[in-house]
């Protein structure tokens, strides 16, 4: 079952992000993604196993430039995790469509998404929910 989080929903979608981007907090999770469920420019799917949630997907509205776009908003998939005992059977997928009917909804044409450059796995998974790769680039830093 896929669902929409709610407030309520907050704790349970921070704890499988820090399985994601573990190099954070929980708690600085759970006020992110409480604040994040508050926008109307952003929205978070969740997927169960009976009451366990067992995976999400994070998805937001971008207006400024999208590499490889031409229209504005595109709806954004900013995060996606699937426990590991429930890869395979299709949970991404039902997420990043759910995500994707959402971008609709308010009004995109289009949809995107990206990963590092040395992320296989990510890039594998994005190819197989029918992502076409736009772009490959470096990104440079300078402290002033």
């Amino acid at each position: 079952m896929i669902k929409q989080a709610t407030q309520p929903d907050a704790l349970a979608t921070a704890t499988l992000a820090l399985l994601l981007w573990p190099n954070h907090s929980l708690e600085a999770f759970a006020e992110q993604m409480a604040q994040l469920l508050k926008e109307d420019n952003a929205a978070i799917f969740l997927a169960y196993d009976q009451a366990k949630a067992i995976g999400f997907a994070q998805c937001q509205l971008r207006t400024d430039y999208v590499e490889g776009t031409n229209s504005s908003p595109v709806g954004y998939l900013e995060g996606l995790f699937v426990m590991a005992d429930y890869r395979q059977q299709g949970y991404a997928r039902q997420l990043v469509a759910h995500c994707e009917q959402w971008a609709k909804n308010k009004g995109c044409q289009a949809f995107a998404s990206d990963c590092e450059w040395h992320n296989e796995e990510s890039l594998r998974v994005h190819l197989q929910l029918g992502f076409t790769e736009a772009n490959r680039i470096i990104c440079f830093t300078k402290k002033l």
